[in-house]
Order: structure tokens, then sequence, then C-alpha cells
């Protein structure tokens, strides 16, 4: 049984918004620090949110003021809000809990034409 399954992702032009969502099966996943990832082509899957079992968030800078991080913890599920959308985040997306120790899910891609 998977414990992480993105989905949401999808193609859109530069300016468009997209919503993931990261539905879970860790009991411990109301109390844990979630966090959303990304792996473009050739790169590194880099953290670009995270928010606290409190509701507390942070962003990586690439993507502050356009993605917002959400949570619902009574439905085990976990959200990324992408507004204003660039072709540089193209990517893979991924969540996980925020040190990345759970086993991974398959991600959801997020294809942006300019």
């Amino acid at each position: 049984q998977a414990q992480l399954v993105e989905s949401g992702g999808g193609s859109v032009q530069a300016g468009g918004s997209l919503r993931l969502s990261c539905a879970s099966s860790k009991i411990i996943f109301s109390i844990s620090t979630m966090g959303w990832y990304r792996q473009a082509p050739g790169k590194e899957r880099d953290l670009v949110a995270t928010i606290t079992s409190r509701g507390r968030t942070n962003y990586a800078a690439s993507v502050k003021g356009r993605f917002t991080i959400s949570r619902d913890d009574a439905a085990n599920t976990m959200y990324l809000q992408m507004n204003s959308l660039k072709p540089e985040d193209t990517a893979v997306y991924y969540c996980n809990e925020n040190t990345g120790r759970w086993s991974w899910g398959q991600g959801t891609q997020v294809t942006v034409s300019s």
C-alpha cells in the first residue's frame, strides 16, 4: 500500500495555476512536518515548501509568493497551490516528511510552457 500518493499535475502555460494533492496513509501524518519537493530533468530533488503540524510554513526563495502549502489532517492530505507558474517550475513534484525519510511516491508531473 502506497504511503504517499501525489496528484493534480498537468500541463499549463506560463502564468497559469495548478493545485497538487498529497494523500498519505501514514498514521503519524498529522504530527509530522511535511514538505513538497520537486525534481527537474537532470537535476537533484529539491525541497520547495514545508508545513509543520501547527501550520507554520516555509518556502524556497524561487517559489515564495507564488506557491501556498496547506494541509487537512482530518483527511491526511496536503496541498500545494501553485500560481503564476513559470517554465522553470517544470518538474516532477513529490511529497514527503520534511527530511524525506518516508518511502517516495510516484510523484506528479508539472509542465509549464512559455
